[in-house]
């Protein structure tokens, strides 16, 4: 069974992260499904813009720490680690150059890779519900793939504070600080969205590609470098003592004690 839905309503394509137990944390499977859909709504002609919102109470948790609690240690473990920060980074890119505009609309907490994802989309708008951090510090690993991608957004300075305390904001100091673009009601969320789209379809779709691409590509020449560099320093910290100890404190409900 997929882990994510996929739905068109005019104009509007829609994915859904759908493993709502998991509050949506990212797997290896999820991420494959989640490219795929991607590349099936790229393939819509009438879709002209594309939704991503989460099933259940939350937009995505991050990635699956059992997961990656699972890979264990050694030469072994390492690769993997490495592998699965690149295929993050890549679906990232993916998701910047991909030519139809994305709208995040997110329904919950938005964290750590999942904050990554919301931040690899055009426009963000978000509930009252909504959440946002980077907790990654406080289980003894580095947002190194999301820090440029957020640094690109709202700027270093208002950057630093969420990477330096691991705190997680509301959706009004999202707003204020520009993360978020709009704040709507729970229930008007995925109509307001939809509603964007249908706004974004009134342009040509070549206008829209090109700009994209003087956003991502021109102003941001620098990102594609920043985020490989960034899943490597994510990779090597997930192979050091902290990083163990504040996973396994992650997974038994504990705080965590650094070495």
């Amino acid at each position: 069974m997929s882990l994510v839905k996929i739905m068109a309503h005019q104009h509007a394509g829609t994915i859904v992260l759908n493993r709502p137990e998991k509050r949506n944390a990212l797997s290896r499977e999820l991420l494959a499904d989640f490219e795929g859909a991607l590349r099936t709504l790229h393939r819509e002609k009438p879709v002209r813009a594309v939704v991503i919102t989460g099933a259940g109470s939350a937009f995505c948790a991050g990635m699956d720490l059992a997961e990656m609690q699972a890979a264990g240690t050694g030469e072994d473990a390492q690769e993997r680690l490495q592998e699965d920060a690149e295929i993050y980074r890549d679906l990232l890119e993916m998701m910047l150059r991909f030519p139809k505009p994305l709208i995040a609309a997110v329904n919950g907490p938005a964290v750590a890779g999942g904050l990554g994802l919301m931040l690899a989309c055009d426009i963000v708008i978000a509930s009252s519900e909504s959440q946002f951090g980077l907790p990654e510090p406080r289980r003894g690993v580095v947002a190194g793939i999301v820090s440029p991608l957020l640094a690109f957004r709202i700027g270093a300075g208002q950057a630093a504070p969420l990477l330096l305390t691991g705190r997680v904001i509301d959706g009004d100091q999202a707003f204020r600080i520009g993360l978020v673009h709009e704040l709507v009601s729970n229930d008007l969320l995925w109509a307001r969205a939809t509603l964007i789209a249908e706004e974004i379809a009134l342009n040509a779709p070549e206008a829209l590609l090109m700009s994209k691409r003087m956003l991502n590509e021109m102003i941001g020449e620098e990102l594609s470098m920043q985020l490989s560099a960034g899943a490597a320093v994510s990779a090597a910290a997930r192979t050091t003592e902290s990083a163990a100890e504040g996973l396994r404190a992650f997974i038994e409900k504990r705080p965590p004690v650094w070495p």
